[in-house]
């Protein structure tokens, strides 16, 4: 397969064509040091055999920053502690470069102690505050700092340095006419606003040597109005050649237009290549392509079809840390894929917290979770075989035990199943035939078609159990509820029911927008009632935007702060702001207010004399993210 023959930047050989591109940990201390936690999800990546590993931002300054605990390069007593970074992962047979970067006006003085700076003072419509214009003399200081973490980076051992001039962070926000207001020689012309990147790029050289390689990262297309476009961008990415970049890195968008650089499970797998065979056409140096390539055969076809010389696969990595070992072994069935639901990583990142991965728990906490297999086995018994049950039963079944897992149905993937069937989320299968073949692998004992009782559960005597069974439909006490065109959201997205051509879905929450989005397709008309002041407050923003987009191109109504009241003879009575109005006519109406706990069994297993570890939403209704976790970490503690 071409994604594993080498390539070299310089005198550096990359062993294949697999990338990790920078992502946002928050895995550092504030002063820029490297911690276990940061050295150790970096190490996991380099014995998973990716061809080059490019952290996130090192900052070059102390207040460059647009977050409080990224890595930073700004001055001496920082090496050593990146230095046991690189040691570990060359040990582990990797290849890692250090992005470095100043956030400009893409951060806040929040987060700095200062006003922000730029090229001009401009503000980012995202973002909080306008910045400072930058004088030259300052531009002239920061050309220096820019050469001289480079310089910190080689001295820690880092193989190759990545110029940040994407996403509209201050090297591309000089680049970019979106952010460039500058009437002086950094400004106006394209050779003008890219001159403080080459700049940067010649300094980096002069400081490292010819030799060390130098990746510049761009925005080939911002996706906002006044931003770059690609043939602009094109010119950037040639001058960037003539003044010593390496490879050209292509991503898109800025802070404004976020859900172009990090796109959710809705949009296009590889959707951005074109750009990066734009920028083919223009330089003669590497060139990776970026865009929600999370799978081996989509960056294959890639390679193949000539449109780039790499591929960032950064996403797949948090899901799946071993993914190209597993690929160049031939063990396809057992890579984890990414279902670019974001929870875990921009989610947990747009809470401030460190980043996670839905799929894989262990990813970020490869310095905690201790994966060491027990030298005592014990008698595990898991009831209920949706997501969270199953990666309880595989991840004690990792950790040695001999396992079992009694589910009721006739399949495996509990609530995930409906979950999968909305627009976009077709991918979200891959991770229950992921668990499937684990649990085969692990040797786990599956029955389907078994209820678990007190009897049964007797029958096993097993050490442990892991109760993992689940939730149903909560139905709301609302008058006309029993009538038959009243049926529930996880009815119509398994196909038990049909929605007819008026429907109204009670409840605005995740699944009740994504049945409604889905129907709409369908229908002729769909309408949400929702009672708090927006729809999806338990999603995430990035695919919630895009859902968003398509209630107003396929005409669903929606009435938030409203109270369903009464379900009449194929009508909805519901109250506003103490005024009552009604929806009419209704052939359907979907319940999608969310889920109770399956109480069943819970009072009899905790009588029970063993161990007993309630998961899911058997322990409080939760989200897939804190459900698969809860999962995993109950089959490390038995």
């Amino acid at each position: 397969m071409k994604i594993f023959e080498p390539l070299k930047l310089k005198k550096l050989e990359l062993k294949n064509r697999m990338v990790v591109s920078a992502m946002v940990t928050n895995y550092c201390t504030p002063d820029g040091m490297a911690t276990e936690k940061f050295i150790a999800y970096h190490e996991h990546k380099a014995k998973g055999g990716w061809g080059l590993i490019i952290t996130e931002d090192y900052a070059i300054t102390k207040t460059a920053g647009g977050f409080k605990n990224l890595p930073g390069l700004w001055e001496d007593a920082q090496i050593e502690s990146h230095r046991k970074l690189t040691e570990r992962v060359h040990a582990a047979g990797g290849t890692i470069a250090a992005q470095i970067y100043h956030a400009g006006r893409e951060t806040s003085s929040a987060i700095t102690g200062e006003q922000p700076v730029a090229p001009s003072a401009v503000r980012e419509p995202s973002m909080p505050e306008t910045p400072r214009e930058l004088s030259v003399e300052e531009i002239y200081e920061l050309v220096e700092q820019f050469g001289d973490c480079a310089r910190r980076a080689k001295e820690a051992g880092f193989d190759a340095v990545e110029v940040h001039g994407a996403h509209g962070y201050l090297v591309g926000a000089f680049a970019s006419p979106f952010s460039n207001k500058r009437s002086d020689e950094y400004g106006g012309t394209i050779r003008n606003r890219a001159r403080f990147g080459m700049e940067n790029i010649r300094n980096i050289k002069k400081k490292c040597g010819e030799d060390y390689p130098v990746i510049y990262r761009l925005s080939s297309v911002e996706y906002v109005p006044g931003g770059l476009e690609i043939e602009e961008s094109k010119v950037i990415a040639r001058l960037m050649e003539e003044a010593g970049a390496d490879c050209i890195h292509c991503s898109q968008g800025v802070y404004a237009s976020t859900h172009t650089i990090i796109p959710p499970s809705v949009f296009p797998r590889a959707g951005y290549v074109e750009h990066a065979a734009e920028m083919k056409k223009a330089v003669h140096i590497p060139v990776i392509a970026v865009g929600r390539i999370n799978d081996v055969d989509i960056a294959e076809s890639v390679l193949q079809s000539g449109k780039a010389d790499l591929v960032t696969m950064a996403r797949a990595s948090l899901a799946d840390p071993d993914m190209p070992k597993k690929a160049q072994e031939g063990k396809m069935d057992e890579i984890l894929h990414c279902i670019g639901c974001l929870q875990g990583c921009s989610g947990e990142n747009g809470k401030g917290n460190c980043v996670r991965c839905l799929v894989n728990p262990l990813t970020g906490m490869e310095d905690e979770y201790d994966m060491t297999p027990v030298k005592k086995a014990k008698n595990v018994l898991v009831i209920g075989g949706g997501v969270s049950g199953c990666e309880a039963a595989i991840t004690a079944a990792r950790k040695g035990h001999k396992v079992t897992l009694i589910e009721k149905s006739d399949r495996l993937g509990g609530q995930w199943i409906p979950a999968s069937v909305p627009i976009g989320k077709g991918e979200f299968t891959s991770f229950i035939y992921w668990q499937k073949k684990m649990l085969e692998k692990m040797q786990v004992q599956v029955l389907l078609n078994t209820k678990a009782d007190e009897e049964l559960i007797q029958l096993y005597a097993p050490d442990a159990v892991i109760l993992a069974t689940g939730s149903n439909p909560f139905i709301p006490p609302i008058k006309g509820m029993d009538q038959d065109f009243v049926v529930t959201a996880h009815d119509i997205l398994m196909g038990k029911k049909e929605a007819g051509k008026h429907t109204v879905v009670i409840g605005g929450g995740l699944v009740g927008a994504e049945t409604a989005d889905m129907l709409a397709t369908q229908c002729e008309q769909i309408t949400i009632v929702e009672m708090m002041p927006q729809i999806m407050r338990d999603g995430e923003p990035t695919p919630a935007k895009y859902m968003k987009e398509r209630f107003t191109a396929n005409g669903v109504k929606i009435y938030t702060s409203s109270k369903v009241m009464e379900i009449g003879n194929h009508e909805v009575i519901a109250e506003k702001d103490g005024q009552t109005f009604t929806i009419e006519p209704v052939d359907t109406v979907i319940v999608a207010v969310g889920v109770k706990t399956d109480l069943t069994l819970i009072d009899k297993i905790d009588q029970l004399s063993c161990k007993v570890i309630k998961v899911g939403d058997a322990n409080g209704v939760k989200n897939g993210y804190l459900g698969i976790r809860e999962g995993f970490e109950a089959g490390l503690s038995v």
